[in-house]
């Protein structure tokens, strides 16, 4: 498989144990019968596909596990054949599964999950995406029902709560910018998966002397947030931090625990050529060094602060374009 070398890397390559930080990636996408892109795939990555469960497949690498599987629980499980069923039901189970798959196929993603891939191995991802999409994978913007994503979950440098701050006001201030850049088809829009915060909690995250502990950290965000549903979802960081605590707030079974931030603002454009996932990756990489630089960070704030307040400049520019000017101007983009 031909690797690109279009992927950044942060500063920050390792977390405190010294390990190499890691990155778990979501793809969804259509255009591929679920049988023709697991072939795909394990040729891509140079394994054997392994069926674990109806519309589930896992594929053994040396960066670990990656899974296929169709995008809804109720179609995994789906089992005509049960003998538990009547015999009426049992006898026209084949015929009637295949009409089933042919029509899931068609309106429901098929999805790629990555295991926690290191940072320096992310162009492997990259070289993946370009064969599906010669192979004729489709994103988004190919019907209006594909509300397709491609989901981020970096390993944290470490997980001090002064470190978690500056990583949520960095994504604060950038997130206007974010979605400019990676929210490009209007059906993703019509769901609630890429909701920004509450312009409350981020009022008070923007604060000079906001300095809390873990608790109070959690707190803070799910008093105004306490749902999956955020473009940055904090849910399965909390729950690896204090699952106790988030009980008090949310309790679903999908969250899953982890050292990771949940990116799941980005649409997965795969079939547009001059779409590619460096662009998505590089602009978390450009949030990795903000949320690495004091200094560029505090101006960012101060900006931020400032574009609340009635003058000129405000009445003339959006907080979009005092963004892109800024990164503009310190050479992030």
């Amino acid at each position: 498989m031909t690797q690109s070398s279009d992927c950044k890397m942060p500063d920050i390559m390792n977390t405190e144990g010294g390990d190499e930080r890691r990155v778990g990636i979501e793809i969804e996408l259509s255009g591929l019968g679920y049988d023709a892109l697991v072939k795909l795939v394990a040729r891509c990555l140079d394994t054997e596909p392994k069926l674990d469960s109806r519309y589930v497949t896992k594929l053994a690498t040396d960066l670990g596990d990656f899974t296929i599987e169709l995008d809804s629980d109720p179609i995994k499980d789906l089992d005509l054949a049960d003998q538990r069923l009547p015999d009426s039901i049992r006898e026209l189970g084949g015929q009637a599964m295949e009409v089933i798959d042919a029509a899931a196929e068609r309106i429901v993603p098929l999805e790629i999950i990555s295991p926690p891939v290191p940072f320096s191995h992310v162009t492997r991802v990259e070289a993946l995406m370009e064969t599906l999409r010669e192979e004729g994978a489709l994103g988004s913007r190919e019907a209006i029902y594909y509300a397709f994503g491609l989901q981020l979950n970096p390993e944290l440098p470490d997980l001090e709560p002064n470190t978690l701050v500056r990583y949520f006001q960095a994504f604060a201030v950038l997130y206007d910018w974010l979605k400019s850049r990676h929210q490009l088809d209007i059906s993703r829009k019509f769901t609630t998966y890429i909701e920004p915060w509450s312009s409350k909690y981020v009022e008070l995250l923007m604060k000079d002397d906001y300095n809390p502990d873990q608790a109070q950290l959690m707190r803070d965000y799910l008093d105004s947030n306490p749902t999956r549903n955020r473009a940055l979802d904090l849910l399965p960081l909390f729950a690896h931090l204090d699952d106790e605590l988030l009980s008090e707030y949310v309790v679903d079974p999908r969250i899953k625990s982890r050292p990771t931030l949940h990116y799941r603002l980005p649409d997965c454009d795969i079939d547009n050529p001059s779409w590619h996932f460096s662009s998505v990756w590089n602009d978390w990489v450009v949030l990795e060094q903000i949320a690495g630089n004091a200094s560029h960070l505090a101006e960012l704030r101060a900006l931020y602060r400032e574009s609340g307040k009635i003058n000129l400049h405000n009445l003339t520019h959006s907080w979009l374009e005092t963004t892109t000017e800024w990164l503009e101007s310190r050479g992030y983009v």
